[in-house]
């Protein structure tokens, strides 16, 4: 049995837009990783963000729910937070260690948000954390491009620091228990 979880991160209806970075490469790449973990026995974990009361993205406003094309099956676990980290306050982390979970694949929204903090803080808990080429991404801000947001979490920050940084296929191959040697 695999030991490894995927965390499908904040990909909520609301957010998931073709305004984010490469978008068409983001939605294949999610799929592809959830359809993979559910035919290697990998569970597949959904966090979504709530922003509180009277917020667009709070439970029973249009688009709180995952993206239909990522959209849990029934039995799937779902945690809702109201932080950027999924650990602090949501049963996931509780979750996870009855588990004993060791590995942890990260995908969703957004990169400069909640999946760093998901990626950090898991490296922080002791999570080996693992991110799929563009299993992430974000939009435009008033700093940076979409692309260059991406671009600098995927391929400076999180590699040899927080996270191992793969294709995704490799990130399959684990998934299947074969990584590349």
């Amino acid at each position: 049995m695999n030991a490894m979880k995927l965390l499908v991160v904040d990909a909520q209806a609301l957010i998931t837009t073709p305004a984010l970075y490469a978008f068409d490469r983001f939605v294949e790449t999610v799929t592809r990783l959830i359809t993979a973990a559910r035919q290697n026995h990998v569970e597949v974990i959904y966090i979504r963000h709530d922003d509180g009361p009277d917020q667009p993205l709070s439970p029973g406003k249009p688009g709180y729910d995952v993206y239909e094309t990522f959209a849990p099956l029934p039995g799937e676990r779902i945690f809702d937070k109201t932080v950027n980290s999924p650990y602090r306050e949501s049963g996931l982390l509780e979750y996870l260690r009855s588990s004993g979970e060791t590995d942890l694949m990260v995908c969703g929204l957004q990169t400069d948000f909640c999946i760093d903090a998901t990626i950090k803080c898991g490296f922080e808990h002791g999570f080996r954390m693992l991110v799929p080429a563009y299993g992430n991404t974000t939009t435009d801000n008033a700093f940076l491009s979409g692309e260059a947001t991406y671009r600098y979490y995927n391929q400076w920050m999180w590699p040899r620091r927080y996270a191992d940084c793969v294709s995704l296929e490799e990130a399959v191959r684990r998934m299947a228990g074969n990584p590349e040697k």
